[in-house]
């Protein structure tokens, strides 16, 4: 949208005139030159007004085309008419009031006479007229259909009262008298009050929705415009009595109000469904499009009222037929305007700090916003109106599309059997939808809750009915069980993300995780390396890094479980770590979304803790696109961004509610928990990094522990359940663990 500046715009550089606007400069060039012609006609008769028309005529377009230059000077033809405000109004205020003084001023260098009650009325017809073929450029956007029936009412209404108010009131001998003033002035006022009661929204309005309330706007626009027609004529010195002016005041407010609370009162309890719910698309691009077909095919109850977009190129077109208003800085005034009830922002390649801008402008409106998934997350990279949904935290932390290499993900999974532990979790379920999209010969979803694996291999048949899978209930920890999977199914290709996460929870029972992360990773890694898998890859995390949680350090104990075997190995064996996932069950998304609906407080442990932060779609890619890459024994690190304050996510997650942090809901700090740290860590200082091939992924060079050591210290894990010998383990094969347990 354009940039507002005051006074004249002195840099030429700027576009004075918009392609849009010419038509504007050529009809105010037109009512410029009869402006004159028409004011004397209505202030003067006979030879009165045959001079002063002879002075007028004379004068003309001189004085038209001063008018004009003052007019594009004062930014008249640089605006977006289509959806003027009152700002855009007040132009055109500044705009004819110059005009008229320099009329004025010239006519008096001149030496032409001509009174000053003239250069008066000429202003104020110049308002009204230059005002109202703006508010008919979109004559349909600006009076709904079903509201045509009260602009007529109202018109008919405001030109009659007048005369039948007169009539009601005043003798024979005052009534002749105060007719010629009601005539000569009857058809400006009914102009002006309709412009009046068009900038109150009583034209946009869906009546039989709106709530009574909402019927203040009509008093108030009555009151405005009742109030104008009265000092506008007390200026003009027309002796009409006040009691005409407060006579019509009452009778508007009684029969505009009344038409439209009959019309309530007779189809305000029609059944929901029939109501119509308009919507603004933020994005006139390919995607918006194919949105606004969507809603046109499948959305009868929805009307899409116009398009929003920051490209200055777009603004004031169309994009099948729905105008284009404004950049995303508009998005307040015109929901107010044309009565949107819904926004959609349609940019599925918009990153996270995009959004983010966005959303704080669309808050500041009383509509739902709602948002079209990101590019990884589109079915077939086409909008669906089914996917469209409020916008969410993960929105806000949505970065650029990851650049896949499909060929080469195509070649490790393709006509392969691909055994993924962990299905139902949220990693797990993800690598399963995406591998699905590949075309894997058969996909084995294992895991040992029934009804997690229940619901993601429903969900898999349904969307994708032509892949083969086997729904698996075992845990990694069976050795037997394990072995028997892998003996009737021969996978190619395994994905290991079965693993106990949660924080709290494994430092209170430590060896649980061991069992669970360290020796079930272990079973399934030693029977990919005696099937001769093509390779085994390990979900893993950044806690494995320096850890100071129980949880983290088995991370790290299974990724030289792997190196270990790897030595021996035809199977490739990879690591990936990454951060925190949004959306995951261990994650801090679903208690703040809880606490959040509780009324709060929101529980954050620090104010400076940071994470780093993935989506899981985000997150299953790079895992998928590390395997690619994988020779054998790596341990790749994925780019995670910007870490991101935990007190600033709680912030924004409370925002999203439509709350305000610190008034709606309070955030309180309970301090950090057993082997939490402030910040994560992806490299140990003995770590570095070398690039790949994608500019997303990193490979660790990794410190190799002895093979030795590795077995001895498995040994004693395996042979204990003893909480200070576990801590002692840990640190013995990993020199950077610290507890403070451990003596």
């Amino acid at each position: 949208m354009y940039r507002r500046k005051r006074g004249f715009p002195m840099n030429f550089n700027f576009k004075l005139i918009r392609k849009e606007n010419v038509k504007f400069l050529i009809l105010d060039a037109l009512i410029l030159i009869l402006l004159p012609i028409l004011t004397a006609y209505l202030r003067f008769e006979g030879q009165e007004l045959n001079l002063y028309r002879a002075y007028l005529e004379s004068w003309t377009p001189i004085l038209a085309i001063i008018s004009l230059v003052i007019f594009v000077l004062c930014g008249m033809y640089r605006r977006l008419w289509i959806y003027a405000g009152l700002r855009d109004f007040l132009v055109i205020l500044k705009s004819v009031t110059l005009s008229t003084a320099s009329s004025f001023l010239f006519l008096l260098i001149t030496s032409v006479q001509i009174p000053e009650s003239f250069f008066l009325t000429e202003f104020l017809l110049g308002c009204i007229l230059f005002s109202a073929t703006r508010l008919t450029l979109q004559f349909e956007k600006l009076v709904r259909k079903e509201n045509l029936k009260f602009f007529i009412l109202d018109a008919v209404i405001i030109s009659a009262l007048p005369f039948a108010i007169t009539y009601a009131l005043y003798s024979a001998e005052e009534l002749s008298l105060f007719l010629i003033y009601v005539k000569s002035w009857d058809v400006t006022i009914t102009i002006s009050t309709l412009i009046i009661f068009y900038m109150f929204g009583l034209y946009g309005r869906i009546w039989n929705e709106e709530d009574w309330r909402t019927f203040l706007s009509i008093i108030a626009a009555v009151t405005v415009s009742v109030a104008l027609s009265f000092f506008m004529l007390r200026i003009l010195r027309t002796p009409l009595p006040k009691l005409i002016f407060l006579a019509q005041w009452l009778s508007e407010i009684v029969l505009i109000t009344g038409g439209r609370v009959l019309y309530k009162l007779k189809y305000g309890d029609e059944v929901s469904a029939n109501k119509v719910k308009r919507v603004a698309i933020i994005g006139a691009g390919s995607a918006g499009a194919m949105l606004l077909r969507e809603i046109r095919a499948q959305a009868p109850n929805m009307e899409v009222v116009c398009f929003v977009d920051d490209d200055q190129e777009k603004i004031g077109s169309k994009l099948n037929g729905v105008p284009i208003y404004g950049d995303i800085t508009a998005i307040n005034r015109i929901a107010r305007k044309f009565n949107i009830r819904e926004i959609i922002i349609a940019i599925p390649s918009a990153n996270g700090l995009v959004l983010r801008r966005i959303n704080e402008h669309c808050r500041k409106t009383d509509c739902v916003i709602k948002n079209v998934p990101g590019i990884i997350d589109l079915v077939n990279k086409r909008v669906s109106l089914n996917e469209v949904r409020k916008i969410s935290l993960e929105d806000l932390l949505r970065r650029e599309p990851i650049q896949m290499d499909m060929e080469k993900i195509t070649e490790y999974i393709v006509g392969k059997v691909v055994l993924i532990t962990g299905a139902g979790g949220s990693i797990g379920s993800e690598l399963c939808r995406q591998i699905s999209k590949v075309g894997a010969h058969t996909i084995l979803l294992l895991g040992r809750g029934e009804n997690s694996i229940y619901e993601i291999h429903r969900e898999l048949i349904e969307k994708y009915p032509n892949q083969n899978y086997q729904a698996l209930i075992a845990n990694v920890t069976d050795a037997e069980r394990m072995r028997e999977i892998f003996v009737t199914y021969r996978p190619n290709v395994v994905f290991h993300a079965a693993a106990h996460k949660h924080v709290p929870l494994m430092e209170a029972q430590p060896d649980e995780a061991v069992r669970n992360n360290i020796f079930g990773t272990r079973n399934v890694a030693m029977l990919a390396d005696e099937f001769e898998c093509d390779m085994f890859l390990l979900v893993s995390t950044d806690k494995a890094v320096n850890p100071t949680s129980v949880m983290g350090a088995t991370k790290r104990v299974a990724e030289l479980v792997l190196q270990d075997i790897q030595r021996n190995s035809k199977t490739r064996f990879v690591c990936t770590r990454f951060g925190n996932v949004l959306g995951s069950r261990g994650s801090v998304v679903p208690l703040f979304k809880k606490q959040i609906a509780n009324g709060g407080p929101v529980t954050v442990t620090h104010p400076e803790m940071i994470r780093y932060f993935m989506t899981i779609p985000e997150a299953v890619q790079l895992v998928l696109q590390a395997g690619s890459q994988a020779q054998g024994g790596e341990v790749f690190l994925f780019d995670m961004g910007n870490p991101v304050k935990i007190k600033d996510m709680a912030e924004d997650l409370i925002k999203l509610h439509g709350l305000e942090p610190g008034k709606d809901i309070e955030i309180i700090y309970t301090g950090m928990r057993p082997g939490e740290k402030l910040y994560e860590e992806l490299l140990t200082a003995e770590e570095g990094t070398t690039s790949t091939t994608h500019q997303k992924i990193f490979k660790a060079k990794v410190m190799i522990v002895d093979h030795e050591i590795i077995k001895k210290e498995l040994e004693k894990l395996w042979a204990t359940r003893d909480r200070e010998k576990i801590l002692q383990v840990f640190h013995e094969l990993i020199p950077t663990y610290h507890d403070e347990k451990i003596k």
